[in-house]
């Protein structure tokens, strides 16, 4: 009896060592293989590393308040390549509220530069504009980060044996792998769907496709709408004394099934130019670019970093050549 069970616990121990090390969110989320839903094909090549690394606050001229989307400075390089210095810190650190004092706090702790920019991800926008037009005043302090919180991969991860998982990681991930591929439709892992994408063979590099994973809380927090932008506006109205860009980035369920998502927030936020329209960009993109998302993370590759990147740096000339851009 001893002997069967430690056959099965060093069975189990070599399936884990030997299952894929995730390189997706989504997939390390999900306890699927990124051997069928990791991404195949080489991203374009990185930024030179010093365009990504931060600067203190008081030497920056764009602060950027940003999530997970900008948390590689891949985007942000293209600022800094064209002669900007930039610093980011992330809703996340602040309970995911910006406070009406945010310009007065950033200047409290020596910022003296141009521009603010807010970027935040479709899904999360609601209760931050919640949260933050009921908050009066930042009390937590300014935390500086100058390198990337996530190292952006220049190419697919080569093996390793996985050995910093769970012992029953390699059967779990077995098992849910088998049925994902064996569901003749959509099927589901704990915050992770696995979803059948029309042409997704064309859209995405893993080799499982066209079944691509997607985060569930893209549909679990609903559509932004109008009452939305109406709490941005109040926020915004706080925000003069330093001039500011927003960057609303759609989520991937968005891009990828349904475009109307957010129509009547969309409807009021894009005639008003506070920030570029992501969300036609990513419409456009996502049939011309293979992995402009990632099949096994939430989040846009390094091609659609790049094209955020550009589309900012042009927004932020546009803001900084405004007679009295610069605050006083």
């Amino acid at each position: 009896m001893f002997f069967a069970g430690f056959a099965v616990i060093v069975a189990m121990l070599l399936l884990t060592l030997f299952t894929t090390v995730p390189y997706g969110d989504l997939s390390r989320l999900s306890r699927l293989s990124d051997a069928e839903f990791g991404w195949q094909q080489r991203p374009p090549t990185l930024p030179e590393k010093p365009f990504m690394v931060a600067v203190p606050l008081a030497e920056a001229d764009i602060v950027v308040i940003g999530d997970s989307f900008s948390m590689t400075h891949v985007w942000q390089a293209e600022l800094v390549r064209a002669g900007y210095k930039v610093t980011t810190i992330y809703w996340g650190s602040y309970h995911e509220t910006m406070c009406a004092d945010v310009q007065q706090w950033l200047i409290d702790a020596g910022f003296r530069g141009k521009l603010v920019i807010f970027e935040s991800v479709e899904r999360l926008l609601k209760e931050r504009m919640r949260l933050s037009t009921q908050c009066a005043h930042m009390t937590a302090p300014f935390i500086p980060r100058l390198n990337p919180p996530v190292v952006a991969l220049a190419e697919k991860p080569g093996f390793a044996l996985n050995s910093t998982a769970t012992l029953a990681t390699g059967i779990i991930t077995w098992d849910r792998t088998r049925r994902a591929r064996a569901a003749p439709g959509d099927i589901s892992f704990d915050e992770t769907q696995v979803r059948v994408v029309p042409d997704g063979c064309a859209l995405f590099s893993n080799p499982l496709c066209p079944k691509v994973l997607f985060f569930k809380q893209d549909q679990k927090a609903g559509e932004l709408d109008a009452g939305d932008f109406e709490r941005m506006k109040e926020f915004n109205a706080r925000q003069t004394r330093i001039p500011y860009v927003w960057m609303v980035i759609p989520d991937k369920t968005t891009t990828y099934f349904n475009q109307n998502h957010s129509k009547a927030f969309r409807n009021v936020y894009l005639p008003a130019k506070l920030g570029p329209d992501f969300f036609t960009m990513a419409a456009e993109n996502r049939d011309k670019i293979k992995d402009f998302y990632f099949p096994n993370d939430t989040h846009m590759s390094t091609y659609g970093q790049g094209i955020l990147g550009t589309m900012m740096l042009q927004a932020v000339r546009e803001v900084l050549a405004r007679p009295g851009a610069a605050p006083q």
